[in-house]
């Protein structure tokens, strides 16, 4: 026995061997003498299922598949192999089945996503395969796949390619019936940069930046006036925020005798990831005290900050998008930590600062524009330009941040963008990607 387990144990070593140089047949006879000895061996049944679904022999491949399955039922790739071979024979429930199960064990196996989506274009659900569809294509391209013939799989092309014209009439029929309510209840006038903004997001027309220093990262709205930093004139509200920012910051320093309700501001990510984003010392740090995080409302921090709270309910213009805005809280920046440069989803909104705590050799740069605090003076800026934030000095930096719409957008611009985005969110989660 021990015998026939250390010949199968060579056998296989060969067969590795033979498929990692392309000699598929050789590797054919070697994976053979495995399952000899054990029958059920999942990578002997894998190899040899897969095999034989390039050579279109489904029901040989289909067997060989659903045994190594059987054996190893959470190994993704067995799953994604087994479901290409129902969809091939076109059992569409098991086809879905095991491509579903794959895409539980890896997320982000774009290749199954595809195939997924061509089970659900072939069942008569086209809106569901859109989502999927659309979402294999983002994960391909986010690994650097799919961005042209060279970097797809010859065997793919064609359907990738489909995916891609589906995925655009789809995403463009989808988004301009979002929109097409607005236009009814306001007019094609009002809603004309709107329409502008979404022939943009879908790639149909350049956008015309009047400033190349403003790059939105996401959705970027067309004909508003360029600016790093806002005039004052245009936001008679900061009154609000202005006349009590002395009691605002009583309750910030309460706030902060207790630290360990605060949280990092760019969620929890490992050191490496946030490199990327913070320096200036070895262990920067950048935390926050939420009042609102992507448009959920943190009602423990509101009643522990009753002014603060008030204050910020009456503002007329904070941006409230559902699972997206507003993102208001104290924003604290330890001494010697750099927010490195960056930049924004929208120059829909604006981010404003109220500050609360500033010690000398703080400041923030927008577009390459300097510029210093003033405890209790708000200012607006356009964060789609490239910033960056640091804090030099040896003690704790503060300052209330706040999401607000941008000034030159009409109320009804502004209603539009809600529910286009909101719409926009609900497509890209159901994709399996980020909705932000």
């Amino acid at each position: 026995m021990n015998a026939n387990l250390d010949s199968a144990a060579a056998a296989l070593e060969r067969a590795r061997q033979l498929a990692a140089a392309g000699r598929g047949e050789d590797a054919r006879a070697e994976y053979d003498r495995v399952l000899a000895v054990q029958p059920e061996h999942a990578e002997a049944l894998a190899f040899l299922g897969s095999r034989e679904l390039a050579l279109g022999r489904l029901p040989n491949a289909i067997d060989y598949l659903q045994r190594a399955a059987r054996s190893n039922p959470d190994e993704a790739q067995i799953q994604l192999s087994l479901g290409s071979a129902y969809l091939a024979a076109r059992r569409l429930d098991e086809a879905r089945a095991a491509l579903a199960r794959c895409l539980e064990l890896a997320p982000t196996a774009y290749v199954a996503r595809l195939q997924y989506a061509t089970v659900l274009e072939q069942s008569g659900t086209a809106d569901a395969a859109l989502a999927q569809y659309f979402g294999a294509i983002v994960q391909a391209q986010n690994q650097g796949r799919w961005l042209s013939d060279a970097s797809t799989s010859p065997l793919l092309r064609a359907q990738v390619k489909h995916a891609m014209r589906f995925s655009f009439d789809g995403r463009k029929r989808l988004f301009e019936a979002l929109l097409a309510p607005y236009i009814a209840r306001h007019g094609e006038a009002a809603m004309a940069r709107v329409a502008k903004c979404l022939k943009t997001y879908l790639g149909e027309i350049a956008p015309n930046y009047p400033d190349p220093r403003q790059i939105p990262k996401f959705l970027y709205f067309p004909d508003l006036p360029p600016a790093t930093y806002f005039d004052r004139v245009l936001f008679p509200w900061y009154e609000i925020l202005e006349s009590c920012w002395t009691a605002i910051r009583e309750e910030l320093n309460a706030v902060m005798r207790e630290p360990h309700t605060l949280a990092p501001f760019l969620g929890d990510h490992p050191p490496e990831a946030i490199k990327g984003y913070l320096g200036g010392v070895e262990n920067p740090v950048w935390d926050a005290y939420f009042f609102y995080r992507h448009g959920e409302r943190f009602d423990a921090h509101h009643a522990r900050c009753p002014r603060t709270s008030a204050a910020l309910e009456s503002l007329p213009t904070l941006v409230r998008i559902r699972e997206h805005a507003p993102e208001v809280c104290f924003s604290v920046l330890t001494p010697g930590t750099h927010i490195l440069k960056h930049r924004g989803v929208t120059n829909t909104r604006l981010v404003t600062h109220l500050p609360l705590i500033i010690p000398d050799n703080c400041a923030i740069s927008v577009g390459g524009e300097e510029r210093v605090w003033r405890e209790g003076e708000c200012f607006s800026f356009d964060d789609t330009y490239e910033h960056e934030a640091w804090n030099r000095s040896d003690r704790t930096r503060v300052v209330m941040l706040l999401d607000v719409w941008n000034p030159y957008m009409t109320a009804a611009e502004c209603e539009a963008i809600t529910g286009l985005i909101e719409g926009i969110g609900d497509f890209n989660q159901a994709a399996g990607i980020d909705r932000h």
